[in-house]
Order: structure tokens, then C-alpha cells, then sequence
């Protein structure tokens, strides 16, 4: 996607923070809570278009994917890395979506 317009990008989070409480943030700390919001360490915090940041809203991959099939991996790959790094659960709809994802890697 290539725009013009700084209007139409919003910053994302790849976990989504409803998503992230439903997975255990619900038990942290506010100061980890704000951490997590505000990560630009690892693969947290992503450019979008406004029009997929609405449509993900606090889906996790099960309910929502990127529409660039070749981005699936990146994505997944992403997902994984937020949830491993701050110990957050995964059900098993996330988990097959995810591994459907990946299969798409080269």
C-alpha cells in the first residue's frame, strides 16, 4: 500500500490490547500494561492503513488476517513473537489460524 496521506495510516498493535487482556494482561501490572502499549523493542507497534486497523479492531487470527496473502507469515511470525515475549496464552482457534499462516512461508 503506498499513500500520500498521513491520514490514512494509523500505528497498530500487532496483539491487539483487548486482545492481550484476554490473555493475561488482565493480570499485570498497569506500569506492564503501559509498557506493553508502548513497545517499540520488538514486533509490537506496526504502521497500517486506517481502513485495516479498523477491520482488525481486537480480533486475534482466527476472526482476521491481512488481506496480502503474502504478508500471512510476517504477520504470524509477528503474533507469535508478541505472545511468546510477554507470555500470553493462545486458544486453539488462534493457534490453528496461526499455523495455517505459516504454512504460507517460504
Amino acid at each position: 500500500m503506498q499513500t500520500d496521506a498521513a491520514s490514512k495510516i494509523d500505528i497498530d498493535h500487532v496483539v491487539p490490547l483487548k486482545e492481550a487482556w484476554r490473555s493475561g494482561a488482565s493480570q499485570w501490572t498497569t506500569a506492564d500494561r503501559r509498557a506493553f502499549a508502548n513497545d517499540l523493542d520488538h514486533s509490537q507497534l506496526i504502521a497500517v492503513s486506517t481502513h485495516s486497523n479498523r477491520a482488525k479492531s481486537d480480533k486475534d487470527p482466527s476472526d482476521w488476517r491481512p488481506d496480502r496473502l503474502d504478508y500471512h507469515c510476517t504477520y504470524a511470525r509477528a503474533w507469535i513473537s508478541v505472545k511468546y515475549t510477554y507470555s500470553l496464552t493462545t486458544d486453539e482457534e488462534e493457534r490453528a489460524a496461526l499455523v495455517d499462516m505459516l504454512n504460507s512461508c517460504r
